[in-house]
């Protein structure tokens, strides 16, 4: 059995959405179009042909939705179809060559195990994004902080997370500190002088 094909929440979400439930088809959406546009991006295409090939592949899981055997299979279907419109796109794309030619050469960037892994990677982001959609705001937008390209500094992440609280410096050494350390080392070879000096 595969956990993430097999997935429950895959399943409630094919049935809402094809009972009509607007919020299940826009999660749907949500969750797979990385997986989409990530196959798209194996066969090079031009962001025009991914944009037909996208919603060639929505208008197609629309018409679709309701007699799909298998409701867990909803990533393998996407992944496929994905395929089967981009090598449309690519038979049509280069009509001076032969066609089978052109099927070869398209089909060479098609690997079951990178769309297996496509798919893995879209529904863990999907996993991920639902989580960090629940987290609190004030979390949400640390984690945001910090996970930005380029990231903030430790310091901005620290202020932002108390609005309001200036980072101070300590007033005087915390105990244990190499000031005290200095102390007491000076002392012991009794003459009084810092070490160092």
């Amino acid at each position: 059995m595969n956990a993430v094909r097999d997935d429950p929440s895959v399943v409630a979400l094919v049935e809402r959405a094809a009972d009509g439930d607007q919020n299940a088809w826009d999660d749907i959406v949500d969750r797979y179009a990385p997986l989409v546009w990530s196959i798209c991006g194996r066969y090079r295409l031009s962001n025009h042909d991914r944009e037909d090939v996208g919603q060639n592949v929505w208008l197609l899981l629309v018409e679709q939705l309701g007699k799909l055997r298998e409701p867990a299979a909803l990533p393998g279907w996407l992944a496929t179809t994905t395929a089967r419109e981009c090598l449309r796109v690519v038979a049509a794309s280069r009509k001076s060559q032969r066609l089978g030619t052109q099927l070869d050469e398209a089909a060479q960037f098609v690997d079951g195990t990178v769309i297996d892994e496509e798919m893995l990677m879209a529904e863990r982001n999907a996993v991920l994004r639902a989580a960090f959609a629940e987290l609190p705001p004030n979390c949400q937008r640390l984690l945001g902080m910090l996970l930005s390209d380029p990231p903030h500094s430790y310091a901005e992440i620290s202020a932002a997370g108390h609005p309001g609280r200036q980072h101070r410096p300590a007033a005087r050494p915390l105990p244990g500190t190499a000031a005290q350390v200095q102390r007491a080392h000076g002392a012991r070879r009794g003459d009084g002088r810092r070490p160092g000096r």
